[in-house]
């Protein structure tokens, strides 16, 4: 696989990371977007990295490829993903800060990478 990808996707773990040197990886707890048919074959993605022939892994013998070439659809079915479960974490995070709100800014309503 590639390496310092800017996404990267692990489907057996259903997680995923953006910027994968921060180690930021959210498990997305939803089976019917890992279980569509498209994905079926696809063991790892690698998005953005300096070596786009090498993007995506198959399960099988099918030599790694782009990320247009899979033909999967667009990587903000993916990003959406993580940016809605980064909200989610950073709203977690502003509920739990004890500080007064003055002092910790308003609570997060909106995160878009």
């Amino acid at each position: 696989m590639a390496t310092n990808a800017t996404w990267t996707i692990i489907f057996d773990d259903k997680k995923i990371s953006k910027n994968f040197n921060e180690k930021k990886f959210y498990v997305i707890n939803d089976d019917a977007f890992w279980n569509d048919p498209k994905f079926s074959n696809i063991w790892a993605i690698q998005y953005g990295t300096s070596n786009a022939s090498d993007e995506v892994e198959y399960r099988d013998e099918t030599p790694h490829s782009t990320f247009a070439d899979a033909n999967i659809g667009d990587i903000s079915q993916f990003t959406n993903k993580w940016d809605a479960a980064h909200l989610a974490q950073l709203q977690s995070d502003w509920d739990n800060d004890s500080r007064p709100e003055s002092e910790k800014g308003a609570r997060p309503t909106a995160y878009s990478s």
